[in-house]
C-alpha cells in the first residue's frame, strides 16, 4: 500500500474523534452522520460495534479522505483492533 503514511493519519484522526463512555458501555463515532442534537453525537452501546464496516463507515472515508475500497479495508481493520483494545483496557 502506497499511501500507508496517509492512511495511518485517517486512522490517528478516526481513533481520536471516537469517544468511549466506559460507564455507560456506549461509543459514538466520528463517521456516523446521525446526531441527537448539534452537540451531543450519537452513542451506541459497545455491542454495536460490528465486526464489518457499515456504509456510513466507508462512505465517510470514500468521501471525506478519497480512500479506495482497499484502502478503506485496511483503515478498518486497524480502526476496529485499536477501538477492541481501548474499550477492553478502559482507556
Amino acid at each position: 500500500m502506497e499511501n500507508k503514511k496517509y492512511l495511518d493519519k485517517v486512522l490517528e484522526h478516526l481513533v481520536r474523534g471516537t469517544q468511549i463512555d466506559y460507564e455507560n458501555n456506549s461509543i459514538a463515532f466520528p463517521f456516523t452522520t446521525l446526531s441527537i442534537s448539534n452537540t451531543t453525537p450519537p452513542f451506541y452501546s459497545f455491542s454495536y460495534f460490528r465486526l464489518f464496516p457499515s456504509e456510513t463507515f466507508n462512505s465517510h472515508c470514500r468521501n471525506t479522505f478519497g480512500l479506495t475500497e482497499e484502502e478503506i479495508d485496511y483503515v478498518w481493520e486497524q480502526y476496529k483492533k485499536i477501538i477492541k483494545e481501548k474499550i477492553n483496557n478502559g482507556e
